[in-house]
């Protein structure tokens, strides 16, 4: 079976700056991957360029047997099937919840207004918050906003869900409302890859534990082994560091 993405001999730079350096990722349907790693080591950009947010220059991505190139239909098809959670909710403030989570199966995937309120409302009961739907962004607490954000995305319902340091911009007591709806998508086979420094998670949901530093992949590991056991210097002192700060959440 064709894995769900497949990442092959991918570069990136801005500029002069290579900020992706010959990337090799291959990530089978249902897995759950953990992408970690100091700032500025390309994380966030790598899972950007799987649905075109950003653009690769070299290599290839290939997305549930779709290659990925400046071909606008390709590209559509794509991010029709791959599902984005930012570190900023980015909802419409000026529509109300239930609004934000109805206009993209509406206008791209043309259902009917009843059937996309179905299932807005099916999502916002998934991450717990029904009640909230005619509510605007504003007057939600930001777990709450990162919670429709999900819920929105599994509107268009994906085969694959990107999360790019989702608990970041959060009040420390928001963060594990927002962890517990991802571990809820994970126990239900989503195929998942996360930015994120929350190593509980890490340990509690992903199959595998990616390490990026300088733009590469410097390591790559069950949860079990990355923690316990990583082989590189610089995944033990970025550990050693995460750990010091006691970061873990969950």
């Amino acid at each position: 079976m064709q894995p769900a993405i497949n990442i092959v001999g991918m570069s990136k730079w801005y500029g002069d700056f290579h900020v992706l350096k010959n990337i090799n990722l291959e990530v089978q349907r249902g897995e759950r991957i953990v992408i970690c790693g100091p700032s500025g080591s390309g994380k966030s950009t790598m899972i950007r360029c799987i649905n075109h947010l950003e653009q690769h220059q070299d290599g290839k991505i290939v997305v549930d047997g779709t290659e990925l190139t400046n071909d606008i239909k390709r590209i559509d098809k794509i991010r029709q099937d791959v599902g984005m959670v930012f570190q900023h909710f980015n909802l419409f403030p000026h529509l109300t919840v239930l609004e934000n989570c109805t206009l993209a199966p509406m206008s791209a995937r043309k259902m009917s207004r009843a059937d996309a309120v179905d299932r807005a409302m099916h999502y916002l009961t998934k991450v717990k918050i029904p009640d909230q739907a005619s509510k605007y962004p504003g007057q939600l607490s930001g777990g709450q906003q990162q919670r429709v954000a999900i819920a929105r995305a599994l509107c268009m319902a994906p085969k694959i869900m990107l999360f790019d340091e989702p608990t970041s911009a959060l009040d420390p007591e928001m963060v594990n409302e927002v962890l517990e709806t991802m571990v809820s998508l994970a126990k239900d086979g989503m195929t998942m890859l996360c930015v994120t420094h929350e190593m509980g998670f890490a340990k509690r949901v992903a199959n595998r534990v990616v390490f990026m530093d300088g733009g590469q992949i410097v390591e790559s590991a069950s949860p079990d082994i990355f923690f316990s056991n990583p082989t590189h210097s610089r995944t033990k002192l970025f550990l050693s560091q995460i750990f010091h700060e006691n970061h873990s959440v969950i």
